[in-house]
């Protein structure tokens, strides 16, 4: 028995899996179907987007790319002859670095002030067009400017140049653009945004008032062409440059940098890129001298001061030569002499590193702790001689320091000397670690943007994926049934699938006026075509019903709907012809007393109908028509009533149903929606068998629901349903359902 039970449990998962697997499967099939369904629709976007798009791509201005490079080599350690002062002449410069100082605020600042960069000046372009019109302008001789389209006058058409020199306005009006009018022979006019004059004046012109000053160096236009003028804040401009300037080290440690600057003027982006360029080169010449000079002022200090010393020594060293007669110096003391001068004048060097440290480096720093501990290993040297002197005769022991002191002196003085000359031809010679390796230049037959093939690929797969996000989300919107099975799941069924008719379209068309440019033809489908698939549905419902009625009170069958335009009144109309056809004798009442058109399906009158005769002013035989079907009679829906609810409840429509019931075979009326009024439901209590109409997609199944809901609240039973204006779709083909129906004609 368990076993039993497991195998149970174990079919019962598989059978569910599958049945998981299967309706995931039918879930994307059918938005496959669901696209294939609409690729009309998707091809029609997507070719819009992808016309936009070449349209944008042809119209949009194109941006050029001025590119330059530059070469930032590593700094010298020292000035060549002076590494005993390496200190004054370090330098660190890197890419990074220099890519930065070459962005910085002072380069691009200097730059905009150069190239007046914040004052802008543009000809005043026709919308959209006006752009490209502009740009394919080919000037025949210089001067020459295009003549206006569409009488636009006011705007450049093409050749139009304005050149701004000086441009100051108020602080207040500062980003704001005002309209340069030009009047022909170099005049022209300065306006404010109502159209009142600041400036007047010619072109060359220094023009200014309280407020205003405007120079204009050069104006070509046509009298009447206007262009926008704006003076930009110029932190503002700096900022934007700063961010527009492309700078990046052509590989790792290479010290080779690409420059880059982008604009809608070739000429412009060339230019801001070159000056950008030259003046950062310049600066870094300025700036790497800058340490020469420093120590050039330090020496230029100094050596008036050593000149007055050896001077004083040179003077002491005379008078104490004559006071003692010529003394001279022993060989002995010339030997301790030189060793003390020799000592001396490198003490004098090493304290003048020493002062040059210090006005770069702190006390504690390595290097000048280095030269500290230098001249106290000389210092020690020097004192150590200084003790052989005082063995010396007095006589001597002065004439030493006399000597020593003068050539000293004497040699600090030339070394000195030597030093700034070397320094001046340094400073002069210093050519930076910075050098333009190729000037900017731009590549006006290839700009940057718009990149036209990549915008018209974009636009087209943009307009195709948002033609399907559309047919999706309708998809998903979208609470039409399509499949018969969902209303039978509800306990509802149906008794045909009535295929959409072309043929019925077109009569549809001629009932609503349109002329027939052939032959008149009968408007009911079933017999201006009876081998149409609809009919063929028709004559299927006509044999379910045979069945149906055999347990119904009467042979009176209602036909309603859940909603207004279900086709209810086409179902009536045609399975009345086809019920006729058949050889039975029919009736088809219009009980729509609101908006019931029968009468226009069978070419017939609404006067004499159903209102008439429910108000008392007709009888049975004057309100029925007969048709051009045999067996087949209309009671058409008369005068529009006010009250067509109470007319329905009224004993005559009692008195009416059981006079006909009994004179035809089948009686069909064709009712309002049940949603909308109350009169099916009312016709409905006649009625042996009732019918619900509901469209293809058009009908929830929630609203269906509440149709049959509404039919039972008034003790009705809905027999079945016709499902109407069935539509072969990809959709429902890919999800397993469609409706099968074929054409099956006799042979000709």
């Amino acid at each position: 028995m368990s076993a039993n039970v497991n195998i149970s449990t174990s079919a019962t998962q598989t059978s569910s899996a599958k049945q998981t697997q299967q309706t995931n499967e039918i879930d994307l099939m059918a938005l496959f179907g669901a696209l294939l369904d609409r690729k009309f629709f998707i091809a029609a976007v997507t070719a819009v987007f992808a016309i936009v798009g070449v349209a944008i791509a042809i119209l949009s201005t194109p941006i050029y790319k001025a590119t330059a490079m530059i070469q930032v080599e590593e700094s010298g350690g020292s000035v060549p002859g002076f590494d005993d002062m390496a200190g004054m002449f370090e330098s660190s410069s890197k890419s990074v670095t220099e890519i930065e100082l070459l962005k910085s605020r002072s380069v691009i600042g200097e730059a905009v002030d150069a190239l007046k960069l914040n004052i802008v000046a543009e000809p005043n372009l026709f919308p959209v067009i006006g752009g490209r019109t502009f740009r394919k302008f080919q000037a025949v001789e210089q001067g020459d400017v295009a003549l206006p389209s569409f009488g636009a006058s006011s705007y450049a058409w093409g050749g139009e140049k304005i050149e701004v020199f000086r441009f100051d306005v108020p602080k207040n009006a500062i980003g704001r653009g005002f309209t340069l009018l030009a009047h022909g022979e170099n005049k022209f006019s300065l306006l404010n945004a109502d159209g009142s004059a600041i400036l007047k004046g010619r072109v060359g012109e220094e023009l200014s008032n309280s407020n205003y000053a405007l120079t204009v160096k050069k104006l070509i236009a046509r009298a009447g062409t206007t262009f926008t003028i704006k003076r930009n804040d110029r932190l503002n401009t700096i900022v934007s440059l700063q961010s527009g300037i492309g700078a990046s080290e052509k590989g790792k440690d290479s010290g080779i940098v690409n420059l880059s600057f982008q604009h809608k003027d070739a000429a412009y982006a060339e230019s801001v890129l070159n000056k950008i360029a030259e003046i950062y080169v310049r600066r870094n010449v300025e700036r790497n001298s800058a340490e020469a000079k420093k120590s050039l002022d330090f020496l230029e200090v100094q050596l008036p001061e050593i000149k007055k010393q050896l001077e004083h020594s040179e003077a002491l060293f005379n008078d104490y030569q004559k006071d003692q007669q010529s003394v001279n110096i022993t060989l002995e003391t010339q030997g301790i002499l030189e060793q003390i001068v020799e000592l001396d004048t490198k003490l004098q060097e090493l304290d003048l590193q020493r002062l040059a440290m210090s006005r770069k480096f702190k006390r504690n720093h390595p290097n000048y702790q280095g030269i500290v501990q230098q001249i106290a290993a000389v210092q020690q040297q020097r004192d150590d001689l200084a003790n052989k002197i005082t063995d010396l005769p007095e006589t001597q022991q002065k004439l030493l320091r006399l000597t020593r002191d003068v050539e000293v002196g004497n040699e600090i003085y030339m070394m000195l000397l030597g030093k700034v000359q070397e320094l001046d031809i340094v400073r002069a010679g210093t050519v930076g670690n910075v050098r333009i390796i190729d000037v900017a230049e731009v590549n006006t037959t290839k700009p940057v943007k718009p990149k036209k093939s990549l915008i018209a690929v974009m636009a087209t797969m943009l307009g195709g994926m948002f033609a399907i996000a559309i047919v999706l989300v309708q998809k998903a919107l979208h609470k039409g049934v399509e499949d018969p099975s969902e209303i039978e799941a509800i306990g509802m069924p149906v008794y045909a699938s009535v295929p959409f008719s072309t043929h019925q379209d077109k009569l549809t068309g001629f009932v609503k006026g349109r002329k027939r440019k052939v032959h008149q033809a009968h408007n009911v489908l079933a017999v201006d075509n009876p081998a149409d698939l609809s009919i063929e549905a028709l004559r299927s419902l006509r044999t379910s019903l045979h069945f149906a009625m055999m347990e119904a009170k009467n042979n009176v069958i209602a036909i309603s709907g859940p909603s207004p335009g279900v086709g209810k009144s086409f179902i009536s109309a045609n399975l009345g012809a086809v019920l006729a056809q058949s050889g039975q004798k029919v009736l088809i009442i219009d009980a729509d007393m609101r908006k019931g058109y029968l009468q226009k399906q069978f070419n017939l009158k609404w006067e004499d109908g159903l209102s008439d005769y429910l108000s008392g002013q007709m009888s049975l035989e004057q309100i029925t028509k007969s048709t051009k079907v045999k067996g087949l009679d209309v009671i058409t829906r008369g005068q529009v009533p006010p009250n067509p609810s109470e007319l329905l409840m009224h004993s005559h429509f009692s008195d009416l149903i059981a006079a006909v019931k009994d004179k035809y075979d089948i009686v069909l009326v064709d009712t309002p929606p049940i949603l909308a009024v109350t009169d099916p439901a009312i016709v409905g209590g006649h009625a042996g068998s009732m019918l619900l109409v509901t469209r293809f997609g058009q009908n929830a199944l929630k609203e269906i629901d509440y149709a049959r809901q509404r039919f039972e609240q008034n003790g009705i039973d809905v027999k079945g349903v016709v499902f109407n204006g069935v539509v072969k779709k990809a959709s429902n083909a890919y999800g397993y359902y469609g409706y099968y129906n074929y054409e099956y004609k006799s042979d000709k």
